[in-house]
């Protein structure tokens, strides 16, 4: 489940911006970011850290990852620290996430998440540019997810563009036009 310490239309309207999510959301708004307090992530600014909390059915934290809200966690590991705790995750894990299948090359392929703020802006700015995209959702892709954080230096970064081979970490919008469009900066 998620929890954040936004009210609930809040949560409603992010999930459906994510085009839906297949796990609860809770809001820990009233009394404002209690429960974010008890687990020692709320700021003084009055919001949570981007922390992940592994709770075992007995009520066991089995797995704490608390790192820069700007940074997306990393599937795999979440992945594997479930692996510990629930005896089928592998069989249900196979279903969900791609992780044999191999990855498109040639043209331009983005490698991206359906909620990332810069990969709206990149899609928005391939289609006005009727620029033609393979488009990689890392966060059902395992192998994509790896080589994105190769590609960016063990970092995590969505948009990642492989340009024919050329790559691209992050919505640079310069060194996109000057790869797709020839644009020469001046």
């Amino acid at each position: 489940m998620g929890i954040s310490v936004d009210h609930v239309p809040c949560l409603k309207a992010w999930a459906e911006s994510l085009g839906g999510i297949n796990y609860p959301l809770l809001s820990d708004f009233w009394p404002h970011g209690q429960i974010s307090d008890l687990y020692g992530v709320l700021r003084k600014e009055g919001y949570s850290e981007r922390a992940i909390f592994i709770i075992d059915r007995d009520g066991v934290i089995r797995y704490i990852d608390i790192h820069n809200i700007n940074e997306q966690p990393d599937n795999e590991v979440l992945l594997n620290e479930l692996k510990k705790i629930i005896p089928d995750a592998q069989e249900k894990i196979s279903i969900l996430y791609k992780d044999d299948e191999e990855l498109p090359s040639g043209g331009v392929v983005m490698y991206c998440t359906p909620w990332c703020p810069d990969c709206r802006l990149a899609r928005d700015w391939l289609k006005k540019n009727n620029i033609a995209y393979t488009e990689v959702d890392i966060s059902l892709n395992l192998n994509a997810a790896r080589q994105v954080r190769f590609w960016g230096g063990g970092a995590q970064v969505t948009p990642t563009f492989d340009i024919d081979g050329q790559i691209v970490v992050d919505f640079d919008e310069k060194k996109l036009k000057k790869i797709l469009l020839g644009a020469v900066e001046g």
